[in-house]
């Protein structure tokens, strides 16, 4: 049966003017600060129009010229980078436990972060991260805040704003966007942070993260989750579920009469929680299951493992090896090219990364397993927050922006 091609897309002159916006504030994020000749040669556009675009990106405020290239003849050069002065947005990481309000600008940096405990009930939640929004909001008058940025564990339905299903049994379904848009008249983005955070890891990371084809990013903290970027593009699934390595069945015989959060996956073996009972349990202590400070339980056992502490070394060797052995799964499964992990684990990422690697087949044959790249995380812990002030501006980096935000 003959089935005719799908026509393909062309561009409008303004779907073009859009795109080579976007793709020269990507450039700009990621490598500023850059003159017009370099903006010309990275992404093969002509002089002219580059001089032209970026004439409108410099009127927007989006972007600010800075001093002059040393130049060995002619006229110096002019080089280029984000406005990180006119344009502000609010980031809020909701954990079970803390949350974390950020100010943070168009290239990503974190101007200002407090921590506040996380009341008992979403209504709770949402009201005090309201009132900390128009508690921040005077200190920058001379700037224009374009939106907020939300990150939640769980199941986020990032095309609604709602998180359908938390991590706490008090958050289930519940209208995050709606209600923090009415509460604050600012456009609210909502991701689950583990996504969220890969983007950011993608867009901020090294270079070799930047240029991989399917890159992995996985959380270890409170639980185990996966982050999933395709050729640049962030990979939700159908029913903005993908990336729920915690789920992942790494030991079979384990009894339990539910098959969720079961203990034979991931999440039961290899979270911080996981990590802080083995170690008790091997040193003869007491697992201290405090969720405040359970990052802190996981640095205090990398620094033991540090100086030598056999106990502390075989914890993390379990851990990692139950790490990577998901690890391995999914990279069958996708062929990634690039696997980055953050959490406080990685603070003992000689011994992590060794016990992760002893999971992973080795030999000629196995050629997507040689070339894997597997480093920690380069943003040191900030990969939520960072993500979570740039949901705002996301549109800016993949259309045309709007300028004007809500309220203002």
């Amino acid at each position: 049966m003959y089935s005719p091609r799908p026509k393909k897309r062309v561009l409008r002159p303004g779907q073009v003017r859009t795109t080579n916006n976007a793709a020269i504030l990507q450039l700009l994020r990621q490598r500023q600060p850059l003159s017009r000749a370099e903006i010309a040669r990275a992404t093969g556009l002509t002089e002219g129009t580059i001089s032209r675009i970026t004439a409108g990106l410099l009127e927007r405020g989006l972007v600010v010229e800075e001093g002059a290239e040393n130049s060995t003849g002619g006229r110096p050069a002019i080089r280029l980078r984000l406005d990180n002065t006119r344009f502000l947005s609010i980031g809020v990481d909701i954990l079970n436990w803390e949350t974390h309000i950020a100010v943070g600008t168009l290239s990503g940096q974190l101007i200002e972060t407090k921590y506040y405990r996380t009341p008992d009930t979403p209504e709770a939640t949402l009201d005090m991260i309201a009132r900390h929004v128009q508690a921040i909001r005077p200190r920058y008058r001379n700037a224009t805040f374009v939106g907020i940025g939300i990150t939640a564990r769980g199941l986020v339905n990032s095309d609604t704003g709602v998180v359908e299903l938390g991590n706490d049994a008090n958050w289930i379904a519940v209208p995050v966007r709606d209600t923090l848009q009415a509460k604050t008249a600012l456009p609210v983005r909502v991701e689950n942070d583990v996504r969220a955070a890969a983007l950011a890891e993608y867009e901020h990371g090294s270079a070799e993260v930047q240029s991989s084809h399917t890159l992995l990013f996985v959380k270890v903290g409170e639980g185990v989750g996966m982050g999933i970027v395709l050729d640049g593009r962030l990979y939700r699934g159908p029913n903005m579920a993908a990336g729920e390595m915690g789920q992942m069945m790494i030991v079979s015989d384990a009894a339990s009469d539910s098959p969720h959060d079961s203990p034979g996956c991931l999440e039961k073996l290899a979270s911080n929680f996981a990590t802080s009972e083995r170690y008790a349990r091997l040193s003869g202590g007491r697992n201290r299951n405090n969720p405040g400070d359970s990052a802190a339980q996981i640095k205090r056992v990398c620094h033991l493992a540090a100086s030598g502490d056999s106990k502390a070394i075989e914890a993390l060797r379990a851990t990692s090896r139950y790490l990577g052995l998901g690890l391995a799964n999914a990279v069958w499964l996708l062929n990634a090219d690039v696997v980055v992990v953050d959490g406080a684990v990685t603070e003992a990422w000689t011994t992590v990364s060794a016990a992760i690697r002893e999971q992973f087949p080795s030999g000629d044959a196995f050629a997507n397993f040689r070339a894997l790249t597997l480093r920690p995380s380069s943003l040191s812990g900030r990969a939520t927050m960072i993500a979570a002030v740039g949901l705002p501006f996301a549109s800016w980096f993949s259309e045309a922006p709007t300028l004007r935000a809500a309220g203002d």
